[in-house]
């Protein structure tokens, strides 16, 4: 019996490593570049951490099984018939409610910390038509640009709004994701903390043109982000 448990925790921390390896040596997501996007994947990986355990269980569970009760080709006959066991189906039953309630906390909190908005946040209007994007800053003036410029460690309020069909505005690095859709405003809030230029897309499907719906944006410093300011008043 104890030789048994020996062989199937090795099976299960050989197959967490592997798995742990596959989900740190590749970047399966962009670059944080905000706040609300860090919060985001936090959740990615407290999710991760439990998918990679209950992962190691099962999957030893089952090579163990696979290799030591393995039948001979030629045997046919049924295997003895199983009762069940009360205890584990009550904990398969109540460890993934728990797990499920956990990860449904936890996603609450995030999404209520990145829906809060602070007094001074900068106005943003992001306006979507096929197949372009349009800025303004309401706080700066009636200009509009294609190009999107944002001061770092300050946040923003984007409101959407769509022209003729449904849009939905998105940069990778920021996480934040919302459509535009017209008749309606929508609104989102991102918190840059890194300089850098990134691109904004359109993740809702617009027309023959939507995969060139593109935009630049940037995240500069204040000054500089001051100075672009001065730049298109003129």
């Amino acid at each position: 019996m104890r030789k048994g448990i020996v062989q199937l925790v090795a099976i299960g921390i050989v197959l967490g490593v592997l798995v742990t390896l596959v989900a740190v040596l590749f970047q399966w997501l962009p670059t944080s570049a905000s706040k609300e996007f860090d919060r985001i994947q936090d959740i990615y990986w407290f999710a991760t951490v439990i998918s990679i355990v209950i992962f190691s269980l099962v999957g030893a569970v089952v090579v163990y099984s696979v290799w030591k009760w393995r039948v001979p080709l030629d045997d046919d006959l049924d295997g003895p018939p199983i009762h069940g066991h009360t205890g584990l189906e009550i904990a398969w039953t109540a460890v993934p409610a728990i797990l499920v309630i956990a990860l449904g906390i936890v996603s609450a909190v995030v999404l209520s910390e990145n829906g809060q908005a602070s007094s001074n946040a900068l106005q943003v209007k992001a306006i979507g038509q096929q197949f372009a994007w349009r800025f303004e800053y309401p706080d700066y003036g009636d200009f509009q640009t294609g190009e999107l410029v944002l001061p770092v460690d300050q946040q923003a309020q984007f409101t959407m709004e769509a022209v003729d069909v449904i849009h939905s505005f998105w940069v990778p690095n920021f996480g934040q994701k919302m459509d535009a859709v017209p008749g309606i405003e929508t609104t989102i809030l991102v918190t840059p903390d890194r300089t850098g230029a990134f691109a904004v897309v359109c993740t809702e499907l617009c027309g023959l043109g939507h995969a060139t719906m593109r935009a630049k944006a940037r995240v500069v410093t204040q000054a500089e982000f001051d100075a672009w300011i001065a730049e298109q008043k003129a």
